[in-house]
């Protein structure tokens, strides 16, 4: 079907002003991040620009121990619920086994119940198994949330690949375990990418459970540490500013780096629902 110059046109248009809804707010956190501090601090100005805000903010702030800590509980988050959601997967989407109905409906009730629910009853589960204030408490809750969401999208994509392959390795005397790791999951890269990015995406973003379950300055999350440093400046939007676009850094680069495999993962569940 041929497109016009008009429709061409059109869709452009949309397209730049959609960029521009979502891009203007970024761009202002950014330009506040670069301008004269409010806050009375001497930084280093190059040609009217303030670079210097981000090394005031990082000192001030201490967000080089946050974003360690975050970097951790990221990165434990999304190895563990991504083998699991693999796992899991595989044997709701390609085994057949009594009860499997039930199990997806708990991992559907995982999905749909909100941290705000579950997160005073959960907080008094671990404080009796003496976890609380640890790194443990910000990480096991946040698999289980992972889990649930990954093992239904996991699911998905098994469910509707090529019964073929699958069949052909039967024949050739693969189990599922061969099955699963030596076929489906280079075939599922894409999925399990963009399972990645979005696993690390809300690990990073969480807020709630980190607040409720630790005190101590050194387990402090980064988005944790953004707020206490927004209430110590509360007068300094600049020093702020900077403070945001530290903590939101790590989420970009990952997805500028895997942003090709992350929209083919995305495409691809699109097409297969």
């Amino acid at each position: 079907m041929r497109v016009s110059p008009a429709e061409k046109i059109a869709n452009y248009v949309v397209l730049i002003a959609f960029a521009i809804f979502a891009l203007y707010p970024i761009l202002t956190v950014v330009a506040a991040a670069l301008g004269t501090p409010d806050t009375g601090e001497q930084t280093t100005s190059i040609l009217g620009v303030h670079p210097g805000n981000f090394a005031e903010a990082w000192r001030i702030g201490h967000f080089g121990t946050y974003l360690r800590t975050s970097l951790l509980v990221s990165v434990i988050v999304v190895a563990v619920s991504v083998v699991l959601s693999v796992l899991a997967g595989y044997a709701l989407g390609s085994i057949r086994f009594p009860g499997s109905e039930l199990v997806l409906y708990l991992f559907l009730l995982g999905m749909m119940m909100p941290n705000e629910a579950v997160v005073v009853p959960l907080y008094f589960d671990l404080r009796d198994l003496h976890l609380t204030d640890t790194l443990w408490a910000v990480v096991l809750p946040q698999i289980a949330q992972s889990v649930a969401f990954g093992s239904y999208w996991m699911r998905t994509y098994f469910r509707s690949s090529s019964r073929a392959v699958v069949e052909a390795a039967r024949l050739d005397g693969a189990g599922h375990w061969r099955t699963l790791w030596l076929i489906l999951v280079p075939l599922a890269r894409p999925a399990i990418v963009t399972l990645t990015v979005l696993t690390f995406m809300w690990t990073w973003n969480e807020f709630l459970i980190p607040l409720v379950m630790v005190t101590a300055e050194g387990l402090r999350t980064a988005p944790l540490g953004l707020a206490f440093f927004q209430g110590q400046y509360t007068q300094g939007f600049t020093l702020l500013a900077a403070g945001a676009c530290i903590v939101a850094t790590p989420v970009v680069v990952l997805y500028v780096f895997l942003q090709r495999h992350f929209i083919a993962g995305m495409l691809e569940g699109a097409v297969r629902e």
